[in-house]
């Protein structure tokens, strides 16, 4: 259903050109309030995507983190017994650095991904334009 149905415009060769134009100043503001409406929705929707996403980050790194505290002195202790505990540890740091690294470029890419602008805003925006181009015709 459109926004603006033809049936109410049927008569409009009985109403004044001051009735008309007001009445399209008066549309014109609905339809901007709408669209400005329509952009702080969609862009609190995105920041909520990009927030749970970082949040996602950071409670996985702490996770993990705690978690690999144990495994990783079993791990340099029993390294340690073939081949040094000081080639040990500086092996099982690489590997786990490694990983993090890995972790934290997933994320970034996963949240640079995230299109943050307001594209159904955009779009609306542009209809909008053109109607207001065919109504000044």
């Amino acid at each position: 259903m459109s926004a603006f149905p033809e049936d109410r415009f049927a008569n409009h060769d009985e109403r004044s050109l001051g009735a008309l134009f007001s009445e399209l100043l008066t549309e014109a503001r609905t339809l901007v309030r709408q669209e400005v409406d329509l952009a702080k929705t969609e862009m609190t929707q995105k920041a909520t995507v990009a927030g749970k996403n970082a949040g996602k980050i950071a409670a996985g790194g702490v996770v993990a983190l705690v978690g690999s505290l144990p495994l990783v002195a079993a791990l340099v202790i029993g390294l340690g017994h073939l081949i040094g505990y000081g080639w040990a540890a500086l092996l099982v740091g690489a590997v786990i650095t490694g990983i993090g690294a890995f972790m934290v470029m997933n994320g970034i890419k996963t949240m640079k991904a995230t299109q943050l602008a307001p594209v159904e805003t955009k779009a609306q925006l542009q209809e909008t334009k053109q109607w207001l181009q065919d109504q000044k015709k």
